[in-house]
């Protein structure tokens, strides 16, 4: 054990979950807040380059009519919902499967969101809700919204996943590997053990992002709408539940299996089901949003 003390890695000193503190304040800003302003930025940048590349769109042979590809304004709307759908579901979420009972006995800690308490599977939840709802009176389809959803997601959890890292949360279990880390902020243990966060960034971020990234420009996977967001539910799913044997539980188990692996199995099984439906059905041809016309513009026109 003293042997395992000595050859991990100690956090390093360096590496603040605060960025700076504002004057005159008690408030500071974090990277974790930081974190998800710049995974949903860099998730619609990645989006709005991708509707750029018009050959990728187009499929090969018979296809069963066309849809709408959403314009950069369109984006810019679903980028908004998408954010508003992750803070609150996120929070929501963690309440609702992480820490139901605690805010029963202290409703108040419910609005206590500077102690930290986000959930991936209630913010994933929010944005499904965002797709629903710009989709209500929308031409483009929710399968479409989804997949635009699906491309970028890996970004911003990667970001995250990062940020947990440098707030030295979510941490993994006790290990002896030589890359084991003490988390001495979070850690009253002060025990080596997996970073669990730096997989998951690994895997959820960057592994998926990559997988996405080749179906949909070497095999033209969004000409039929489901398949990135099929392939995004699955990968997760499998890539959580597999982290799951080496980060501590942060929750009561759940039938035998923690709480990440209880709500990620399903997600596997979503992802299959959708991927077989959008594999099987005909390929669409892309009908491109015209942009709008500058209001400045617009009104010398009238």
């Amino acid at each position: 054990m003293i042997l395992n003390l000595i050859l991990a890695i100690e956090f390093p000193s360096w590496l603040n979950s605060e960025i700076f503190k504002i004057p005159g304040t008690p408030l500071t800003v974090n990277w974790y807040g930081i974190s998800y302003l710049i995974g949903i930025y860099l998730a619609y940048r990645w989006a709005v380059r991708t509707i750029r590349k018009k050959e990728i769109w187009r499929p090969v042979g018979i296809t069963r009519g066309s849809e709408l590809i959403p314009s950069k304004h369109r984006l810019e709307d679903f980028a908004f919902f998408c954010l508003l759908g992750i803070m609150l579901g996120g929070r929501i979420g963690h309440i609702l499967l992480y820490n139901f009972q605690g805010v029963l006995i202290d409703p108040m800690s419910a609005f206590k969101v500077w102690e930290g308490g986000m959930s991936f599977h209630g913010g994933f939840a929010g944005v499904c809700l965002a797709a629903w709802w710009i989709n209500r009176k929308d031409p483009i389809t929710l399968w479409r919204w989804a997949d635009m959803a699906a491309i970028g997601a890996p970004l911003g959890l990667l970001c995250v996943r990062l940020a947990n890292f440098v707030n030295q949360e979510l941490y993994g279990r006790a290990t002896d590997v030589p890359w084991a880390f003490i988390f001495p902020k979070t850690d009253p243990q002060l025990i080596p053990r997996h970073p669990s966060q730096l997989y998951e960034a690994f895997l959820e971020g960057v592994v998926i992002f990559l997988v996405i990234w080749y179906v949909s420009r070497k095999h033209n996977a969004l000409t039929k709408p489901g398949i990135c967001s099929g392939l995004f539910f699955l990968l997760y799913g499998s890539f959580r539940t597999f982290v799951e044997f080496f980060r501590e539980p942060d929750a009561s188990l759940f039938f035998g299996l923690t709480r990440g692996m209880a709500y990620s199995i399903p997600m596997i099984i979503i992802g299959l089901l959708i991927l077989r439906w959008a594999i099987k059905r005909p390929p669409v041809a892309p009908k491109f949003m015209a942009e709008p016309e500058p209001k400045t513009k617009a009104k010398a026109d009238a």
